[in-house]
């Protein structure tokens, strides 16, 4: 019997259900139906309502890789470096300069950049995904501050899910198109999308390495942010 004056948990199974219904209404607002400027006000809210749910089930902010902070900044650091890296080698290869040329880009004027690369996706991509994918659901499946295999692969799988919509404009990317464009476009987003839940299981991995959601957001960052930067300026420089 429960004791008197203590408030009633909310189930793991409701909690899942829910952060799922959360998660599906908020990539069909964003991707369909908002503005743009609405986007990342709409991942901030659906980030605040999935950490609320999960205290509702009684999880903590450590087992939502939520409490530090000091492990998890050194480590998306070293990730960014790593981005960094990665990024220089593509630019220095002719062959790999074309996955820059992103028709989704456009000749966007400077404040739209920043815009995009310091609010829209930080905040509307960054901070909804890590928090859901690498924070909230990994706790709800089971998972605690210790790496456990199904936990992490429900949570990426959810992640390649969440990347249905987008994956549909991948072939206005010039690299992406000269690549495998021929083909069908069903096939290609299924490929996306098992592309993305495979890199959750390796954002994944700098959560727990580092101790915090903080690490995989940063690399996130790195890439959508730096990759957009670039882009900006190949289309620019083209």
């Amino acid at each position: 019997m429960r004791e008197i004056g203590t408030a009633p948990r909310l189930s793991d199974r409701a909690a899942v259900l829910g952060a799922v219904a959360v998660l599906a209404a908020a990539t069909t607002l964003a991707n369909r139906v908002l503005p743009g400027w609405a986007y990342p006000l709409c991942g901030a809210v659906t980030a605040g309502v999935l950490i609320g749910l999960a205290r509702l089930t009684g999880r903590t902010f450590a087992e939502m890789g939520l409490r530090h902070w000091r492990r998890p900044a050194i480590a998306g650091g070293l990730g960014c470096l790593v981005v960094a890296a990665g990024f220089g080698l593509s630019l220095a290869v002719p062959a790999l300069r074309p996955l820059f040329q992103d028709g989704r880009v456009g000749q966007h004027p400077p404040a739209q950049l920043v815009w995009l690369a310091l609010v829209r996706i930080p905040l509307g991509t960054v901070l909804v995904e890590e928090v859901a994918f690498r924070g909230v659901l990994p706790a709800l499946l089971g998972g605690g501050e210790r790496w456990r295999w199904r936990p992490i692969l429900g949570a990426s799988a959810l992640f390649g899910l969440w990347h249905l919509l987008p994956s549909l404009a991948l072939r206005r990317n010039a690299g992406v198109d000269a690549a495998v464009g021929a083909l069908p476009l069903p096939l290609l987003s299924a490929l996306a999308m098992l592309g993305a839940a495979v890199a959750g299981v390796a954002l994944c991995a700098l959560r727990y390495t580092g101790r915090g959601v903080l690490a995989p957001a940063l690399v996130h960052l790195a890439l959508n942010s730096g990759g957009l930067v670039l882009a900006w300026f190949a289309g620019r420089a083209g």
